[in-house]
C-alpha cells in the first residue's frame, strides 16, 4: 500500500495518503496539517485522502477527502460510485476491510494513470488477481 501510494506520487504527482480511524476518536483536520494537504493558498491540491472508518459495522467504511486538483481527472460521481463498490457493509463482510481498501487505492491509481481518467470504476481490481482469487 506504502508503494503503491509512493510511486503514484512520483509518476503522476497526485497524493494518495490513507487515514484508519474510529469514529469518534478522530484526527479531525489535524491531517491536514500532518500531511500538508488542501491549506488556504496553497497551490498543490492533488491529493486524495482515503478515511477508512468502520464506525461499528454500521455504515460506509470509504469516504474521500480529495483536492480540487483532482476533481477534473476523477469527478464526484466517481468517488460515489467507489464508496458504493468497495466501501459497503455487505463487501466489507464478504472481503474484508484489508480488500475493500486495496481494491479502492488501486482503482484510484489506475484511474489515474490513464489518459482518459474515469467516471465509472474499474472491474474487479487486480488484488483479487493478485490473491489467486480470480484467474
Amino acid at each position: 500500500m506504502d508503494e503503491l501510494c509512493k510511486v503514484l506520487e512520483r509518476d503522476t504527482g497526485f497524493r494518495l495518503r490513507v487515514l484508519c480511524q474510529a469514529y469518534p476518536r478522530t484526527p479531525g483536520l489535524a491531517i491536514r496539517d500532518y500531511w500538508d494537504l488542501g491549506k488556504e493558498g496553497q497551490k498543490d491540491d492533488k491529493y486524495i485522502v482515503l478515511v477508512v472508518d468502520e464506525f461499528g459495522g454500521r455504515g460506509n467504511v470509504l469516504n474521500f477527502n480529495v483536492g480540487e486538483g483532482v476533481k477534473f481527472a476523477l469527478p464526484n460521481v466517481f468517488w460515489t460510485r467507489l464508496s458504493s463498490k468497495y466501501g459497503t457493509t455487505f463487501y466489507v463482510k464478504k472481503n474484508g476491510v484489508d480488500l475493500a481498501v486495496i481494491n479502492a487505492l488501486e482503482a484510484i491509481a489506475l484511474c489515474l494513470r490513464t489518459e482518459d481518467f474515469c467516471v465509472n470504476v474499474p472491474e474487479e481490481g487486480a488484488s483479487l488477481k493478485r490473491l489467486g482469487l480470480l484467474n
